[in-house]
């Protein structure tokens, strides 16, 4: 990852840039997924193809954590994630078993949900990092 700002590499996990401050995503002149120079008025980079707009737009760790542990059968988190082939998995479990395999995926996004919170589940499906 590159940071939007400087251009720099960035370590994955990094919350900031440590070359020149700045939070992940903010910044237009350097693409985050192949770190060539960008136009701050293009919405795709011209190298690699990648939104410019909505790849830093980080999602909340909490919030994802929270809809895992209380809407984890129904894939809530995922489809908030971005992951929406898992989240929809969850939900046709759920709902086409009439709700008999609803205990099975309910512990599955409990578990999913508390990873979050923990950390061990980190990045969306784009691989922005999670805000806490």
């Amino acid at each position: 990852m590159y940071c939007r700002n400087c251009g720099n590499v960035m370590n994955d996990q990094a919350a900031i840039c440590v070359a020149c401050g700045v939070p992940v995503g903010m910044g237009n002149n350097y693409c985050p997924l192949c770190g060539d120079i960008t136009n701050s008025m293009v919405q795709v980079c011209m190298k690699c193809g990648v939104n410019l707009n909505a790849y830093g737009q980080q999602k909340s760790k909490l919030a994802a954590g929270l809809f895992g542990i209380f809407l984890g059968a129904f894939g809530v988190h995922r489809f908030y994630l971005g992951y929406i082939g898992i989240g929809l998995a969850q939900v046709l479990i759920t709902v086409l078993s009439c709700f008999l395999l609803s205990p099975i995926t309910w512990i599955w996004g409990l578990i999913e949900g508390i990873m979050i919170l923990s950390g061990s589940i980190n990045k969306d499906a784009k691989g922005i990092p999670l805000k806490d």
